[in-house]
């Protein structure tokens, strides 16, 4: 099954409060965030889905585009958002072939690049992510740690350290922070993420 059909399927057919990366308040996103930015700055957030990271970013003033590549997963996201919907903008794409028409203060992925199992693909995402931000800009990015899930949603993942991360992006950006989080699913179980903040050079 092609990433589109696979990823429109999970949200077509299951709640989102179910999916084993929910998390109703990201406390670890929104703290390091807040470390790079000030309120008001422009955020993407790449794969961002039915993710509730949107709802906090836009109460706290930033202006934000939410990009995923299912319909189906914004759909769910707007839809909980209600008239606050309006204030975002929303972009149904491949993150790996999408061509931002505008620059950002900061770029924010949790769980969507450790799904990228090609070197070629992680090249195009590297690519797009450096045309998006700006110089001196941000970006945090959440993976699977080394000692993560080897699967998700039935996919396999690449696991990272702050090291390999920040070597997947060393050409245009470098590593400032990282963090371990340890993740609580809606299942009870603990997934291991490895956050790390990356600056445009």
């Amino acid at each position: 099954m092609k990433p589109q059909a696979h990823w429109q399927d999970v949200y077509s057919s299951k709640d989102e409060t179910s999916l084993s990366w929910f998390q109703k308040r990201p406390d670890t996103s929104l703290r390091l965030i807040s470390d790079c930015v000030q309120p008001g700055a422009n955020i993407i957030d790449a794969g961002g889905g039915a993710s509730c990271l949107a709802d906090h970013l836009v109460e706290l003033g930033h202006r934000v585009t939410v990009l995923d590549i299912a319909q189906a997963a914004l759909a769910k996201a707007k839809t909980r958002l209600g008239s606050r919907a309006s204030k975002l903008n929303w972009v149904v794409a491949d993150v790996t072939d999408w061509r931002p028409e505008k620059r950002f203060d900061l770029w924010h992925d949790r769980a969507v690049f450790h799904f990228l199992s090609h070197e070629q693909e992680r090249q195009a995402y590297a690519s797009v992510m450096a045309a998006a931000v700006k110089s001196g800009g941000y970006a945090v990015i959440g993976t699977f740690a080394l000692n993560g899930p080897e699967t998700c949603s039935g996919l396999k993942v690449c696991r990272y350290d702050a090291k390999g991360l920040a070597a997947e992006f060393n050409r245009d950006f470098v590593l400032t922070d990282d963090l371990v989080e340890e993740h609580l699913t809606p299942g009870g179980k603990v997934q291991i993420f490895q956050f790390s903040v990356l600056r445009r050079l």
